[in-house]
């Protein structure tokens, strides 16, 4: 008899193929979708000497195969961001690819402490869904913000792509073809134009000896380096957020036909990912809501599109092993990528404020009146009910997008999840201690009511009574 485990990795690999075969052009370019958020990190740490780019393409592609054979959904390989924000910010080759492996194989062993334990999982019963959908809008308008600095150039033509104008025409397109059903395809020609300008430029391509085999070197990471230790400090609550239990919900919400990955299965592939990589230079990678955002919004509805995208980095780090690959993607057009940001934002940033959406608009305008929503992502994700209703009243609504801002400006004034969450969690046990004083005041009822209305007003005990 089969075990459930293959019997679960049999239908989600029959999914993918059969969600490739019906419309291969929306995968490859879902697979494009993180690719915005991926090579502005990857290509300015390899510059800097802090990561060991064709060790990161190998492993970070033979990462997208597995997790999308595994998961059956398009799961992103991304950088950790905390601990790539870190290297970048320090001077050119100052912090090398054994302080960034460690800094990754802290947190590794940190996620994977916290999924061995279980503690991973107690941390969704409570951490309130508010607070998650604002880490999720929050990382959405970090994603606009930085895309809108990546097409940062101004509106006289510099050259084909080099210009706002290109950026305004590019997002037009893609909200035209957004509109058009069965044409996801969306970045698959603006991203073949990028390739074609980088291969035109003569300063990035240099016909002699471009190709050259990888070799793997081991890279014994620097656990001795305080600068690791406090980079997967800051790193730790992002992971744990945004790409573990906050994927596990937007995946739930995202593809509702697809079983979401659990947050522990996440968190042991978070840990597997880089106690592998950090041995070879490889960057520290993560899976992530907005990578998942993107690549769902170009099209990728299955594991197919993830595979193939491993596949083309393997094959682009075992033939590329030499630093001609870094000066090639080095003239890659920002602009391209800019738009490619700003539509994964968005993306994002619809989901998560898309929180409990009414099914019922009949309702008064009462403050209390209740009305029906649906249960939004976390609670799927928790419990594992799809498209189930509850009753809330309106005022609870109010405190769940009061909690939910608080949680984005928070993520937006400090650019950290880390702060934004503690600020949303922070309002969430107000409104909760709030409620708890109100309930102490309100006058008994039933049984504990008082037979006497007012003091020196005596009424019958029974109607009729003299």
């Amino acid at each position: 008899m089969t075990p459930p485990f293959l019997r679960a990795l049999f239908a989600r690999n029959k999914r993918n193929w059969a969600i490739l075969r019906a419309n291969p052009t929306a995968e490859i370019s879902g697979a494009l979708g993180d690719l915005g958020t991926l090579l502005p990190l990857m290509l300015p740490l390899a510059l800097r000497g802090s990561i060991d780019l064709p060790s990161t393409l190998v492993w970070s592609g033979v990462f997208n195969v597995v997790t999308g054979v595994g998961f059956g959904v398009p799961m992103p390989v991304q950088p950790m961001k905390a601990i790539a924000a870190t290297a970048l910010s320090s001077p050119p080759h100052t912090f090398p690819p054994s302080q960034t492996s460690a800094a990754g194989a802290y947190v590794a062993l940190a996620v994977l402490l916290l999924s061995t334990t279980g503690l991973l999982r107690t941390l969704t019963t409570y951490i309130p869904s508010p607070v998650i959908r604002g880490i999720q809008l929050g990382a959405g308008l970090r994603l606009v913000s930085s895309g809108g600095r990546l097409g940062g150039f101004g509106w006289m033509v510099l050259g084909l792509m080099e210009n706002r104008g290109f950026v305004v025409l590019a997002m037009a397109v893609l909200f035209v073809r957004q509109q058009r059903r069965g044409r996801r395809g969306r970045v698959v020609v603006p991203f073949a134009l990028g390739l074609v300008a980088v291969w035109l430029n003569e300063k990035s391509w240099n016909r002699g000896g471009f190709f050259r085999l990888w070799h793997p070197r081991l890279s014994i990471p620097a656990f001795d380096s305080m600068d690791a230790l406090f980079a997967a400090l800051a790193q730790l609550p992002l992971t744990t957020l945004n790409s573990v239990i906050a994927v596990s919900a937007l995946s739930a919400d995202l593809l509702p036909d697809v079983p979401p990955p659990s947050v522990t299965a996440l968190g042991l592939s978070v840990a597997a990912m880089n106690l592998v990589g950090c041995w070879f230079g490889a960057m520290p990678v993560c899976h992530g809501a907005g990578g998942l955002a993107g690549q769902h919004r170009f099209g990728a509805r299955g594991g197919a599109s993830v595979v193939m995208l491993g596949v083309v980095k393997v094959v682009l780090g075992l033939l590329f092993g030499g630093d001609r690959l870094v000066r090639f993607l080095q003239e890659y057009p920002k602009s391209v990528l800019g738009v490619m940001v700003i539509a994964a934002g968005l993306e994002l940033a619809k989901a998560g404020a898309a929180f409990d959406e009414p099914v019922d608009s009949s309702s008064s305008s009462a403050r209390a009146e209740p009305i029906a929503v649906t249960t939004g992502l976390w609670e799927r994700s928790v419990s594992g009910v799809a498209g189930t209703r509850k009753y809330e009243s309106r005022g609870k609504r109010e405190e769940n997008w009061m909690v939910m801002m608080v949680t984005v400006g928070g993520t937006l004034a400090f650019k950290s999840d880390a702060v934004g969450f503690l600020a949303g969690w922070g309002c969430c046990a107000c409104y909760r201690l709030a409620d708890r004083m109100e309930s102490r005041r309100r006058p008994p009822v039933g049984e504990r009511r008082p037979l006497s209305h007012g003091i020196g007003e005596r009424r019958p005990l029974l109607h009729g009574a003299v």
